[in-house]
Formats: C-alpha cells, sequence, structure tokens
C-alpha cells in the first residue's frame, strides 16, 4: 500500500518576512528542550529544516554523528546549504521529503526532530508514525509547535484580534492545525508513542528592537506573503482588511508598553527499545 503524501497547503511560504524570522531560529531559541538528550556520536533527522539554522546548530552540537535536513521545497535548501557551509561543517546534509512518507528505512536516526511542521500537515499523526518508524529504538522523537490561540499581548488591540482570527482560518482552510501546540502530546499517543515528556516554552517580543522587528515581519507577511495571496484567493479577506492588519501590527510595535508571547507545546518521546 503506497504511502500517503501531503495534503495541506504551506501557509507561509518562503517570502523575504517570513524567512526573517525562519533564520532568527537557532537550537537554543527552538529546541532547548531537547538539547540536554542529545550525544556527540547522535545521527539526527530535521524535518522541516527550512533555511537550516536549526540544523547547522544541531550539527554543531553533534560533531561525531551526523544531522539530515530534510524540507519539502528545493529551493529553501539551497539556502541551508549556505548555511551549513558557511558555519564549515562537514558533518550536514540535506534532502526534499514529504514527513508522512520519509525515504530513509527503519530505525536510521537516534533523533528525529521537527520545529512548527505539525501545524501545517494534513496528518499529523501519520507523519509522527513516520518519524517514529526512522527513528531508532531508543531514540528520541522531538517535536515543537506554537499555539495561535494561546499567543497573548499587551496592550489589547482589536487589530490583532482580527489578525489572530483570520490567521487560524486561513491555515485551517490550508489543512493544518494552527493550535497545534496544545496537541502534541495527544497526536503523539494516537500515533502508539508511551514515553512522552510535554513540555510547553514562550518566545517573548517587548524590549523595543524586539518590538520592531516582530511587529514589523507581521506586518509585511500580512499583505505580501503566500499567507497574503492566499487568504484574498479564498474570500477570507480583501487586500484592504489585510492592510488595516498590518497597521495594526506596526500601531502595537510602536507602544511602549507592547509586550507579545508565542506559546509552544513541546513533546520529547523516547521509542521503546
Amino acid at each position: 500500500m503506497p504511502h500517503a503524501r501531503e495534503t495541506a497547503v504551506y501557509t507561509h511560504g518562503h517570502h523575504e518576512s517570513v524567512l526573517r524570522s525562519h533564520t532568527w531560529r537557532t537550537a537554543a531559541n527552538s529546541a532547548a528542550y531537547l538539547l540536554g538528550a542529545l550525544k556527540p556520536h547522535m545521527r539526527i533527522l530535521d524535518i522541516g529544516c527550512g533555511p537550516g539554522t536549526i540544523t547547522a546548530d544541531l550539527a554543531a552540537l553533534v560533531p561525531d554523528g551526523h544531522v539530515t535536513g530534510l524540507d519539502r521545497e528545493p529551493g529553501i535548501l539551497e539556502r541551508a546549504r549556505a548555511e551549513a557551509g558557511e558555519r564549515g561543517l562537514a558533518n550536514v546534509g540535506f534532502a526534499v521529503g514529504d514527513v508522512h512518507a520519509l525515504d530513509f528505512p527503519d530505525d536510521t536516526f537516534c533523533v528525529v526532530h521537527a520545529h512548527q511542521v505539525l501545524q501545517h500537515v494534513g496528518d499529523p499523526v501519520r507523519a509522527l508514525r513516520e518519524m517514529v518508524r526512522v527513528t531508532k529504538p531508543g531514540g528520541f522523537v522531538a517535536v515543537r509547535d506554537a499555539d495561535y490561540a494561546a499567543m497573548t499581548w499587551y496592550p489589547a488591540s482589536p487589530g490583532l484580534d482580527d489578525w489572530l482570527d483570520l490567521y487560524r482560518r486561513v491555515a485551517r482552510a490550508n489543512g493544518g492545525e494552527p493550535d497545534a501546540g496544545r496537541r502534541l502530546k495527544a497526536w503523539a499517543l494516537a500515533a502508539g508513542l508511551t514515553d512522552v515528556s510535554a513540555t510547553s516554552s514562550t518566545w517573548t517580543f517587548s524590549t523595543p528592537e524586539q518590538r520592531d522587528w516582530w511587529s514589523g515581519l507581521w506586518a509585511d507577511r500580512t499583505v505580501a506573503s503566500a499567507y497574503a495571496g492566499q487568504a484574498v484567493d479564498t474570500g477570507h479577506a480583501t487586500r484592504g482588511r489585510l492592510a488595516q492588519v498590518a497597521g495594526a501590527w506596526r500601531e502595537w510595535g510602536a507602544r511602549d508598553d507592547g509586550w507579545f508571547a508565542v506559546l509552544h507545546g513541546e513533546i520529547l518521546c523516547r521509542k521503546d527499545a
């Protein structure tokens, strides 16, 4: 029986405003829950690696092992290869692939990692089963995803309320689940994992520099990324409404008392030996 392939549309795309966020991510700010489990010899699969900043960090942490970065989009892997090359990392490689049908033998990797992936896939439980399949007995499946409904900010902003409602509707119309963070443990249990440690962590944006960066990338993403086109093409918003939401982001970013927190769910699961 052939493996199912991805059915969901990737909501964000790879516009510059999206990569502005993705290239900021590091193992320290996005995979801290995993780092204590790493050993120098480990072989790691980094699913949905995007521009490869986390992938390269992981490779540096397993100098006697190897990291494979995997993404559905061949173009973004060129950015990832360049990132690894600039750091002089020889123990990292990249491949095109789909988390629902991984092209690796059973029991290949010590760690299979996915950051901000399961919120965008059509069948997260099947994806997790595939991740488990290619993990060695005693190895780890590590997943971290944001939870949009749990994001919170100050001061109150009807424009950001509108942004959150719109984003969640567009993401679900694309076949994903934007409130994935709270569901990770349930999905892991449904996938047959039994040794599951579920935690959470946040990104917080409050300094002038952080607010300017976070509000600016979301303002730009709202009007210029693949998400903007999807919102208009599917009838969820007009260009005028998107411009109003982008303005609300910039207004929030200019507030001295502005504060924004992004909650993430995390699961670190050990495969039965």
